[in-house]
């Protein structure tokens, strides 16, 4: 037969609050400068080991998405679309890819030329006066996009 027991027997108590005994706000300040120091020597020392193939296609991610919405492919174009923007980034992006496909495999460097690729006409499309074959955004580096 199972013991019994009272519900007094198993009430946790709850310990009443202590009085601030924290820091002073000068000890607060050194701390948080500290930690501060520490989190930027971590960020440095994070980004050493990041390897350049990482680093490269992040950036064109990066790119490759603001350029997307500038484009008018995101969820609001009347209001985000900008043309002018959208140049800058596929040029950008043109650049970077072009330079940096020697350095990173074929398998990194060929899905970004798609994804560029596919911005490149849709940049076209949202045109109202296209550009000429060949004088679109990043054609300089990728050549003609049709």
């Amino acid at each position: 037969m199972p013991a019994q027991f009272s519900r007094e027997q198993h009430v946790d108590t709850i310990p009443s609050p202590q009085p601030d005994s924290g820091p002073s706000g000068d000890d607060r300040q050194a701390r948080w400068e500290e930690q501060e120091r520490a989190a930027a020597n971590t960020a440095g020392r994070d980004i050493a080991d990041v390897p350049a193939v990482e680093v490269i296609t992040t950036t064109s991610v990066h790119l490759m998405s603001a350029a997307a919405v500038k484009v008018g492919l995101a969820d609001d174009p009347d209001t985000q679309t900008d043309l002018d923007e959208a140049r800058k980034l596929i040029n950008a992006l043109a650049g970077l890819i072009t330079a940096g496909a020697p350095e990173i495999s074929d398998m990194h460097a060929r899905s970004l030329r798609d994804g560029l690729r596919s911005l490149q006409l849709a940049f076209r499309e949202a045109s109202v006066i296209p550009d000429p074959i060949g004088k679109g955004p990043g054609e300089k580096w990728t050549g003609p996009v049709t």
